[in-house]
């Protein structure tokens, strides 16, 4: 993977996302377990470029079984993350609202830490390919400053949300 972005994240306000999470729903269709994003701090359409996170609590569905004593973050979630952040930028900038936007594909993913209740995981996506129908962006994820992981995510457009639920 080429290297990451020059990015002081430092700059953000994670405590008042610019995309809050209600703002997110409006767009994104998971709910309850699945929702993976806690808000986004960031976002340049002209550099395809978004930031957003998740702040873990200590009432995540998975702590109990992933792994008993010493729970982490599956990195399948990381990776369910990193794509509906992918997704909230792809429906809302490229595909347009009211877009459902599946996942395509997971290439390069690497998982460099664990991730751990209470801690925050940050997003950073790059758009790689920008398409109203297929869209690819590099994500790396970071806890305190340090990588977690990274990941290409390939955003395929389904239709309209409306139209799939037959509404």
């Amino acid at each position: 993977m080429p290297a990451d972005p020059p990015i002081d994240l430092s700059i953000f306000n994670f405590d008042n996302p610019v995309i809050g999470l209600e703002a997110i729903r409006a767009v994104n269709p998971q709910r309850f377990e699945f929702e993976m994003l806690s808000g986004i701090v960031h976002v340049d359409t002209d550099k395809n470029l978004v930031i957003g996170f998740k702040d873990l609590t200590q009432d995540e569905f998975w702590i109990k079984g992933h792994v008993p004593g010493l729970p982490m973050l599956p990195g399948v979630l990381m990776c369910e993350a990193a794509a509906q952040l992918c997704g909230y930028y792809i429906a809302t900038y490229v595909a347009g609202i009211g877009s459902m936007i599946g996942l395509a594909g997971i290439d390069e993913a690497r998982f460099h830490r664990p991730v751990r209740p209470g801690k925050r995981l940050v997003m950073v996506g790059t758009g790689i390919k920008i398409h109203r129908r297929l869209t690819k962006f590099r994500v790396v994820g970071t806890v305190e400053s340090e990588k977690a992981f990274e990941v290409v995510v390939a955003g395929l457009s389904l239709g309209k949300l409306t139209e799939l639920r037959g509404a």
